[in-house]
């Protein structure tokens, strides 16, 4: 269950999208959908049919049942919920019963208990995942996706976003993760099974403790333009 922030951080809970929006506007905006609708060929859309070995899948990993998701594991720690976060982001699973949605209302249950920064994390969520018509294509080729994480590292801004917030402009425990990673899609094509990967980049902003008493997702990076 979702814990509320405690009273004497109302002032800092309103002030982080506003703040995050300024200090870190390359990196912070409201995406859009960036699957494209086209042939059946596009690699936007399927996997190419330039086969690529990525490793062991585990189907139906992240379901106790036929369309429901385990939530993503609660932890105090940050650099564990950012890679946490990474998979709920990337690891999806269009064969199964599992709706596109569920996969965002999952993401949006670890997201600040204050509500203010929801709005702009729905419209984050959605540069990552297929929208519904691209993901009922993919659906139609059994497509599902995984992330191998390379590396996760506090941006060097970071440090200087918080210079500009200042002592009350950010609540505290709040931090970035920039991921860098390999998206790894698999499906099957003409009947047979193909793969592809592609190198992504992206930051995920998060506020942990002493604010809560375990880590919330505030807001992601454009996909492929995280903070440097």
């Amino acid at each position: 269950m979702l814990r509320e922030a405690p009273d004497q951080f109302p002032t800092r809970r309103v002030l982080v999208a506003a703040i995050l929006a300024l200090a870190l506007l390359a990196a912070l905006i409201f995406a859009t959908v960036s699957f494209r609708s086209g042939t059946p060929s596009d690699p936007g859309l399927v996997p190419t049919t330039e086969l690529h070995e990525s490793g062991p899948w585990t189907r139906g990993a992240t379901e106790d049942t036929p369309g429901v998701l385990r939530p993503l594991t609660p932890t105090t720690d940050p650099e564990t919920f950012a890679r946490r976060v990474a998979a709920g982001l990337f690891d999806w699973d269009t064969a199964s019963a599992t709706s596109r949605n569920t996969y965002v209302e999952r993401l949006v249950a670890v997201g600040d208990p204050s509500g203010e920064s929801t709005p702009g994390l729905v419209a984050d969520i959605a540069g990552y995942l297929p929208n519904d018509e691209a993901w009922r294509q993919l659906r139609s080729y059994s497509t599902r996706q995984r992330i191998e994480i390379d590396s996760l590292s506090v941006p060097t801004l970071w440090e200087q976003a918080l210079r500009e917030a200042g002592p009350d402009g950010l609540a505290p425990g709040t931090t970035a993760y920039t991921v860098t990673g390999v998206r790894h899609r698999a499906g099957i094509w003409e009947s047979e099974p193909v793969t592809s990967s592609h190198d992504v980049a992206f930051t995920v902003f998060i506020v942990c403790g002493p604010t809560y008493t375990e880590c919330h997702l505030l807001r992601l990076s454009r996909l492929d333009e995280p903070l440097d």
